[in-house]
């Protein structure tokens, strides 16, 4: 079900889904510095040309997180500009950590799961949805307020879901979509509730959404190591397009 689709096209579609006023574009480099859980939120973005010495650009990246209490974290893509640039921050004491999967397929064919009657799906307003997802990943207030004001700038399509059982939110996910490409984002499922279909159930409503909003293709980032979610995400025909990982000093790998 995967097709021939440009991966930076894929990686510009991610960028665009993830809009925050808390960022700068430094000589090519977008610096992002939203505090909250999704590192893609605060770190720096290598994705753009690159003209200044290397050098001088991560010296000036440091102080930029540093003078907001951030770990210095660096985006490392296929596309990573410019080159040279993973060994100068190995040099430095920078340790590569979290591998992620950046996985795509066709929406030409949907599956279409059975309702489930002990589970209700609805599509509440982004400030509720962020609070359920903020619940089920214990995240603080000022974390939930950086993950709100992301999802409520973005100028893009989305599409979010919660699911609840006897009234208590139980997984969420939401989709965004970006020129034909769906981004499936904020998949959750409660610790207590996982391996239960949910997140099967969340994906197939979110790709359904996307199919019926004319989109070709869905993709989703993914961790290497996370094989509940890559079972879930192969059923549904995902196949990885590239990968990509943080580097940071060993003691802000986090």
């Amino acid at each position: 079900m995967t097709a021939a689709v440009d991966p930076i096209r894929i990686e510009e579609a991610g960028l665009n889904a993830l809009q925050t006023a808390q960022q700068l574009f430094y000589d090519g480099w977008l610096l992002r510095v939203s505090p909250g859980k999704a590192k893609r939120a605060r770190s720096v973005n290598p994705h753009f040309g690159s003209s200044l010495p290397m050098d001088a650009k991560i010296d000036h990246c440091e102080r930029v997180y540093r003078e907001r209490a951030l770990p210095v974290l660096f985006r490392m893509t296929p596309f990573a500009r410019p080159d040279g640039l993973e060994a100068a921050l190995e040099a430095r004491g920078y340790v590569a950590f979290d591998p992620t999967l950046v996985q795509i397929r066709r929406l030409t064919e949907v599956p279409s799961l059975a309702p489930r009657t002990d589970v209700v799906l609805a599509s509440p307003r982004i400030a509720e949805f962020v609070e359920a997802v903020g619940e089920m990943r214990g995240s603080t207030a000022a974390e939930r307020a950086a993950h709100l004001e992301r999802l409520s700038s973005t100028p893009l399509a989305r599409h979010a879901i919660v699911a609840s059982i006897d009234g208590r939110a139980v997984a969420a996910g939401q989709a965004a979509i970006d020129r034909g490409l769906a981004g499936i984002y904020d998949m959750m499922t409660a610790t207590a509730w996982r391996g239960r279909g949910l997140a099967t159930l969340i994906a197939d409503a979110l790709l359904a959404w996307a199919a019926r909003q004319r989109a070709t293709h869905a993709f989703l980032q993914v961790n290497d190591d996370n094989a509940p979610a890559l079972a879930v995400y192969r059923r549904f025909g995902f196949a990885t397009t590239y990968a990509y990982h943080y580097r940071a000093r060993p003691d802000e790998c986090r």
